[in-house]
């Protein structure tokens, strides 16, 4: 084993990845971090061919390990709290795979994602309005998280009284998945007795949605696919809670990094109000520039060959997708911020396989936010204070807090 690279994204290296990063990728693109226990590969032509090849590499453990064993209560149900066996779609390797995404694909055709715009609209304005009520406020906390959390929770079918507790559900998840360092065992009990609760409304909401299915994301898994392709109620509870996190958690990430990169660019906002910026342009390149994942983790099944480093079965692999966005082989100024220069090409939201089915979702959702906010605050600018720090809950990039004023 190679003695490794002092990679900490958790740390020293939270704030700011890619300086490190940078510095390495030419001489080392694919390097063990030791912090990590993980191979981390940073060049994008590599991370492709990894995501391309499914019987090489699993992405059954692909979610980040906590650092620290947790109690072994605590162990058992944040193993079993979607239920006993129970793999969600992104964990899911072939042929199992294969058949969840199929129906799943279908609830997010660019002929959903257009019928549900309108939806997506009327959040985005509605929260807009309320929000700029206040002079100085945070966005993150005031407008991304709350409009992500509705707009999915509304295409699911989820009641708007169990949005917060979706929100606190979801920040248990992670404090259990990314714990870094001994915590009080009673805490680490409360996070995972409330995903045992989150689990429980799942399969009682695909229950209810069984039985009565309403105008919603839940009831089209249950009952709309053609003979053979939808899914049973217990094959629906397992993925309610990840496309509740996923679908926001990494949309209020990207709205965050979004607001902060314009905002203090030149020209600033009054660019996306007078059209001169374009709020797609801005949104793709707010996705290349800071990928709200930042990477994901996937396991050799075989002994393999990554960009010219051998590694053994079982090796674990962090693909760095936000280093991906920074490379300059296929960015010209990797390190600017600079909407509309092919910003496209960045794998925020994956490939392969296990592509982000909800990206073009995604994409109408953030554009439909920027473009609510310009609207209604089109004198938005940084509020005065310190820079801004990342939450330590790596690879996901969340801004702990965005002062901003109008």
């Amino acid at each position: 084993m190679r003695e490794g690279r002092p990679f900490d994204p958790y740390g020293a290296h939270r704030d700011d990845p890619y300086s490190f990063l940078s510095g390495v990728v030419d001489a080392e693109p694919v390097f063990y971090a030791p912090l990590l226990d993980a191979w981390c590969v940073t060049r994008r032509e590599d991370m492709v061919a990894v995501l391309k090849d499914d019987r090489s590499f699993s992405a059954r453990d692909h979610n980040p390990r906590p650092k620290v064993a947790l109690p072994e209560d605590v162990s058992r149900m944040f193993r079993t709290w979607r239920g006993a066996g129970a793999v969600a779609v992104g964990s899911l390797d072939p042929p199992e795979h294969t058949r969840i995404r199929e129906v799943l694909n279908a609830g997010f055709t660019p002929a959903r994602v257009r019928a549900f715009e309108p939806t997506m609209r009327a959040i985005a304005a509605d929260l807009a309005e309320r929000v700029a009520q206040a002079e100085e406020f945070d966005f993150i906390s005031a407008f991304a998280v709350p409009y992500a959390l509705e707009v999915i929770c509304r295409r699911l079918g989820v009641p708007d009284s169990y949005l917060e507790r979706c929100r606190l559900w979801s920040e248990q998840r992670i404090e259990l998945m990314m714990l870094q360092q001994d915590t009080d065992p009673d805490l680490l009990r409360a996070h995972a007795g409330g995903l045992m609760e989150f689990g429980a409304f799942a399969r009682s909401l695909a229950q209810e949605r069984l039985a009565s299915p309403q105008d919603d994301l839940i009831s089209e898994l249950l009952h709309n696919g053609r003979a053979g392709t939808t899914l049973t109620a217990a094959e629906v509870a397992v993925q309610i809670p990840t496309l509740i996190f996923a679908g926001h958690m990494t949309c209020a990430e990207a709205l965050g990094t979004i607001f902060f990169q314009q905002l203090g660019s030149p020209g600033g906002w009054a660019g996306v109000v007078d059209g001169t910026v374009s709020t797609r342009d801005l949104v793709e390149e707010g996705l290349r520039f800071d990928s709200p994942l930042a990477g994901m983790y996937r396991t050799a099944t075989r002994d393999v060959v990554v960009g010219g480093v051998h590694l053994a079965e079982g090796s674990r692999l962090l693909l760095l997708y936000g280093a991906a966005g920074r490379d300059n082989r296929a960015h010209a100024c990797p390190a600017a911020f600079s909407p509309g220069n092919r910003s496209a090409t960045h794998l925020a939201f994956g490939h392969g396989i296990h592509f982000c089915l909800g990206a073009g979702f995604a994409r109408a959702e953030l554009e439909v936010a920027v473009q609510a906010v310009a609207a209604r605050m089109p004198a938005l600018s940084l509020a005065p204070g310190p820079r801004p720090h990342h939450r330590p809950v790596f690879p996901l990039r969340a801004l702990t807090e965005l002062r901003v004023r109008q």
